[in-house]
């Protein structure tokens, strides 16, 4: 494999493996492609059976890894969980995964802290020269991030809630043959803001979230510092609805939509356009992201989840969802979703499975896969 082409391959194939088929067109694909995008997967079971739903939903201990604004109106004063999910299993991939573990707890009535890491790894790959005829090191590419966050309600209808982020990005160190050019692991630093308003003192009735998250610097990946790579910034907001039909039946259903503040990749044949891209600042970009010269279409970056979760006595769960990107050049994903999870004593499992769609070279990659997750309320 060519050095100089590694970074972007890479990077490229990352993107590819945590969102969605791209069309192979003549024409250049105006995409928002981002470094460290596993920061886009929705690491629980629960919001995984909903099509990635999550922001306005009722609270549960998982929104540590989003909406933390709402921890604070729990139940249980402090939780542990875990969460492991299989990536591109279908694929034939076994050592590709995301995998993580989250703590909370109340400190008193108004205020709630909260910690979590997440691993994910791209197995192992292994590395061949120019030629590609001698094989060089393999190597295991992985990338994790580390939160602490706090959350405080405002009054008994709203709370807001902070998340201090730590990223670390490793997909190939090293220099390699003739090239000067030292590959390194990433790191940057990035925060969330989101907000929780619920309609009710017992959440019957709507509530809604917002949520700004990944706000944080760009990420280098070699000693060429001059250009560095934006990471996933994103709005999301949802609003959802709890019906409790009787004293141990209550239905709920949302809708979350979400968008990447992130600009619209340059034509890499174009010298102006990509120093123009990589010249932005981080804030700028944000603001770049929603222009029509930089961003891009605003009826193509939006994704959407809809889902529906069925509670029975707050111990027995069943939850579907349907996922949609709205990009035609990212293969314009659809999907299903199905999950369930059931509550023994003070532990929560739960578990949910993306329904096949597509098939031969349309095939959804991330068919079949699986969510698996524990909560352990003390």
């Amino acid at each position: 494999m060519h050095l100089n082409k590694l970074r972007n391959i890479v990077l490229v194939a990352f993107l590819m493996l945590c969102c969605d088929q791209v069309n192979a067109q003549a024409t250049r694909l105006k995409l928002q492609s981002t470094a460290v995008p596993f920061m886009m997967i929705s690491p629980d079971a629960r919001s995984g059976g909903m099509g990635n739903l999550s922001l306005g939903m009722s609270p549960e201990a998982n929104d540590l890894f989003g909406n933390t604004a709402k921890l604070s109106y729990l139940k249980e004063p402090r939780g542990f969980l875990i969460n492991y999910t299989p990536w591109l299993k279908d694929l034939g991939l076994s050592d590709v995964y995301l995998a993580s573990a989250g703590y909370y707890k109340q400190l008193n009535e108004q205020s709630t802290i909260n910690t979590s890491l997440r691993f994910f790894s791209l197995g192992n790959i292994d590395f061949t020269d120019e030629s590609g005829s001698a094989t060089l090191p393999s190597q295991r590419p992985n990338e994790f991030s580390y939160d602490v966050g706090y959350s405080l309600l405002l009054n008994e209808k709203l709370s807001i809630g902070a998340t201090l982020r730590y990223i670390h990005s490793k997909l190939v160190q090293g220099s390699f043959g003739s090239t000067a050019i030292n590959y390194k692991a990433g790191n940057t630093i990035s925060g969330d803001i989101s907000l929780f308003y619920k309609q009710n003192y017992d959440l019957q009735g709507f509530h809604a979230g917002l949520l700004l998250s990944n706000l944080g610097g760009k990420i280098s990946y070699s000693n060429e510092t001059k250009n560095k790579y934006f990471i996933p910034a994103n709005v999301g907001i949802g609003v959802g609805y709890l019906n409790k039909i009787d004293a141990d039946n209550a239905i709920e259903f949302g809708i979350d939509v979400n968008r990447l503040m992130v600009p619209a990749s340059p034509d890499n044949t174009d010298a102006d356009a990509v120093n123009n891209y990589f010249s932005q600042s981080v804030l700028n970009s944000y603001f770049n992201s929603f222009s029509a010269k930089y961003g891009v279409p605003f009826s193509e970056s939006l994704k959407a989840s809809i889902g529906i979760e069925y509670n029975y006595t707050d111990r027995f769960y069943l939850r579907g969802g349907y996922f949609m990107d709205n990009n035609k050049n990212l293969g314009n994903m659809q999907y299903f979703t199905l999950g369930t999870s059931f509550q023994y004593q003070q532990s929560k499992f739960n578990i949910s499975y993306l329904v096949p769609s597509g098939g031969g070279i349309t095939k959804n990659p991330l068919s079949n896969t699986l969510r698996f997750g524990t909560v352990f309320y003390f």
